[in-house]
């Protein structure tokens, strides 16, 4: 088995390797993306594809339904009109995402669905009943079409099918067979397809250029450019499947919160206006181009986790997939060099810009911290009153007294000192100080009148202590 994270990159395969992480990080959020990518035979396009089976989220379903109904929303005939208490009595499953391929030689009705003998030939109960084809069988999954230009070209009907199915997102898919109603569905895949340009019946493009345009992204495969990366891959060990299973596994689990960011990354109406000019200035064919070129540089930037805002390298990172098959080659040189002078643009407006917003920071800093020290200043003043208010008006042994407190004198438990410590050894040897007596035996007086806030006495209306006042007068 080839693990993914066991193939060797090199620079003709790192850009599939990033599309296809892209297509499944959208796809996890509930949006398809549709790569198709082009190279010359044995370049390894079907070996990566396949290997990226292994790193694909798992998906919750109704319990054994065919069609892989979301239980938050089914779709299919048999569910979808069911209430919330049968689809609970049903049951729920984890499966992994749906991985099915169409080959070139496939048949419509595999493709899209058939009646199902099995059903309509049971002696017991004959019922007609349809048989879902692999695209309603990989629904919220992939489909892998391999050679897809021999099949555009041999097969017009399923490249109708695939016309239907990618057209819009999520697409529709029509069933009929004859003796049963018309059956139509919504289905939500992915379709991946691989083809080789240089043999008939040529690319993509040239045979259904509609079809061609229904692809989001093409990538470009390209071959070993160096010896090193040739005999990395003659090197690779195919036998170490545990240490392959756990990287894979770790890739799936990065690419699930990575799913997670993609509806916090934003446009501002700035990079909006960039990609709407592209379409009038270049005269591009399809919407499909510019839709593309800026989603495709949203996922891209939910991929990376390091921003939330959409600039234009990041554009210019997705454009040549987003592009290549809808334009000229060289209008879409004009197109990437155009926003690559549009990013150095805007690029010197930020360096410009940088040391107007350092010295405002530098500015806003200075104003704060005085705002700050202003408010200590204040505060400390107020403090520096307040305490000398407090002076005038407490007594003096009341002063002394707190100035013993045993919190803060290191005594004991009460305001005085306690039996034994020091100051009760030296008796009255030249201390002065009151007798506090127990509390206990204090009895209770209510005050005369309700206490006022200090600011509120007028200056006459201070009672100070003669002691006070004499100490008031010499130090005056």
């Amino acid at each position: 088995m080839n693990h993914y994270t066991s193939l060797v990159r090199h620079s003709g395969n790192r850009e599939l390797f990033l599309f296809l992480e892209l297509a499944i990080l959208s796809q996890s959020r509930g949006y398809p993306l549709h790569i198709h990518v082009e190279g010359l035979r044995g370049t390894g396009k079907t070996t990566i594809i396949r290997a990226a089976r292994q790193i694909l989220p798992p998906i919750k379903r109704l319990k054994g339904c065919l069609y892989n109904c979301d239980p938050e929303k089914p779709h299919c005939p048999e569910h979808r009109n069911l209430s919330r208490e049968a689809i609970f009595s049903l049951g729920i499953e984890e499966i992994p995402m749906p991985f099915l391929e169409i080959s070139a030689s496939a048949k419509v009705g595999t493709v899209v669905g058939t009646i199902d003998l099995s059903r309509i030939t049971n002696s017991s109960r004959p019922e007609a009943a349809l048989l879902p084809g692999t695209i309603p069988q990989a629904h919220r999954g992939i489909v892998f079409v391999d050679e897809i230009n021999r099949l555009a070209d041999t097969s017009p009907e399923l490249a109708d099918v695939l016309l239907d199915v990618m057209g819009t997102k999520p697409g529709r898919l029509q069933i009929e067979e004859s003796g049963l109603p018309r059956v139509e569905i919504p289905v939500q895949v992915s379709v991946w397809a691989a083809s080789n340009p240089d043999e008939d019946p040529g690319s993509l493009e040239d045979i259904r250029r509609q079809l061609s345009d229904r692809f989001d992204f093409q990538v470009e495969m390209g071959r070993p450019a160096e010896p090193q990366v040739v005999a990395a891959v003659l090197a690779r060990d195919r036998g170490r499947e545990q240490d392959g299973i756990v990287r894979d596994r770790k890739v799936q689990e990065e690419l699930q919160k990575m799913a997670c960011l993609l509806p916090r990354v934003e446009v501002d109406e700035r990079i909006r206006q960039v990609v709407a000019s592209l379409y009038t200035k270049f005269n591009l064919e399809s919407l499909r181009a510019v839709e593309a070129l800026l989603y495709g540089a949203r996922v891209y930037i939910a991929r990376e986790g390091r921003r939330y805002l959409v600039e234009i390298k990041d554009l210019l990172t997705v454009a040549p997939a987003a592009l290549r098959h809808r334009v000229e080659p060289g209008r879409l040189a004009e197109i990437l060099q155009h926003l690559k002078g549009l990013s150095e643009e805007m690029e010197k407006q930020v360096a410009a810009t940088l040391p107007a917003q350092r010295e405002t920071t530098r500015a806003e800093g200075r104003i704060a911290k005085a705002n700050r020290d202003g408010k200590l200043n204040l505060w400390q003043r107020a403090r520096e009153f307040l305490n000398r208010l407090m002076e005038r008006i407490l007594p003096d042994w009341l002063r002394h007294s707190r100035r013993r407190r045993p919190g803060r004198s290191g005594g004991g438990g009460g305001w005085g000192d306690r039996p034994g410590s020091r100051s009760e050894q030296e008796g009255g040897r030249g201390l002065n100080k009151p007798q506090v007596s127990d509390p206990t035996h204090t009895p209770i007086l209510a005050p005369p009148r309700r206490a006022r806030p200090l600011f509120e006495i007028a200056a006459e209306g201070l009672i100070i202590p003669p002691a006070e006042e004499e100490k008031n007068a010499s130090e005056n």
